[in-house]
């Protein structure tokens, strides 16, 4: 009798968990990624979503300082991402990128974005969450470690 519960427990939590991963892996990247006005896309509500062009406590994080060109910086920006796990660059262009991470265990997507300001010297980032209302500091935490890594990369 026990085997059987305990077959049953692992049974549910497997076929929860492959339907969460699969759940995952058909999300589509939200329609209203990009820049409007040149400018990244504010936050929703949500915990979820940390932007450099945020003025809200919740949402608000710093940008990326850098020095040299802005092409020196987007290629500095694109190697630290292509060593990140999870992370796939999307979209290229002169002042921008976006890349999706996907998460080891769930496989939760967060799309992350950066606009490279030449008038500042700055890269302007924001990092959503796709699903959920909370993100438990994840996109804020990988946008620190990706400002560290850029820091560590200059030198």
């Amino acid at each position: 009798m026990r085997k059987m519960i305990l077959f049953w427990c692992v049974a549910f939590l497997l076929v929860a968990y492959l339907a969460i991963v699969l759940g995952n892996y058909l999300t589509h990247p939200p329609a209203d990624l990009g820049l409007v006005n040149q400018q990244l896309r504010a936050c929703p509500e949500s915990p979820n979503c940390v932007c450099s062009q945020c003025e809200s406590p919740t949402h608000s994080i710093e940008p990326i300082r850098y020095s040299g060109s802005a092409e020196q910086a987007r290629q500095r920006l694109v190697e630290i991402l292509s060593r990140q796990r999870g992370c796939h660059i999307v979209k290229q262009e002169a002042d921008y990128l976006h890349a999706e991470f996907r998460s080891l265990g769930f496989r939760f997507v967060d799309d992350v974005e950066f606009l490279i300001d030449s008038r500042q010297n700055v890269i302007q980032v924001r990092s959503a969450s796709r699903v959920g209302y909370s993100d438990l500091g994840a996109n804020r935490k990988r946008i620190e470690v990706l400002r560290k890594r850029y820091a560590d990369s200059n030198d």
